[in-house]
């Protein structure tokens, strides 16, 4: 059988893609802007894209650019993130 995509499973993907993308270039932003004199990227919108979708891309993104990964506060910010994006996945699968 072959594998058809619905418009949801389309829109779906593009939610996911965008929303990680975003995480993931806005660690990279933050730490960019950690080492010159420009303004930092709040926490919150670090954690907010996450939530949204994006959690794998922040987290790809924290690996890579090697930020925000000792602050304790904010790693228990950013997986308290994950129960959002668990449960748009879960709603996603189960409606889908």
């Amino acid at each position: 059988m072959p594998l058809t995509l619905k418009i949801s499973d389309s829109l779906a993907l593009v939610w996911f893609a965008m929303f990680n993308t975003l995480a993931f270039v806005s660690f990279g932003l933050d730490k960019w802007r950690s080492t010159q004199t420009g303004r930092r990227v709040p926490e919150s919108f670090l954690i907010l894209p996450a939530a949204l979708g994006g959690w794998p891309g922040g987290l790809i993104g924290m690996k890579v650019f090697r930020h925000k990964t000792a602050k304790w506060s904010f790693r228990l910010k950013y997986m308290l993130a994950l129960v959002p994006f668990a449960l748009e996945v879960y709603a996603f699968i189960c409606w889908r």
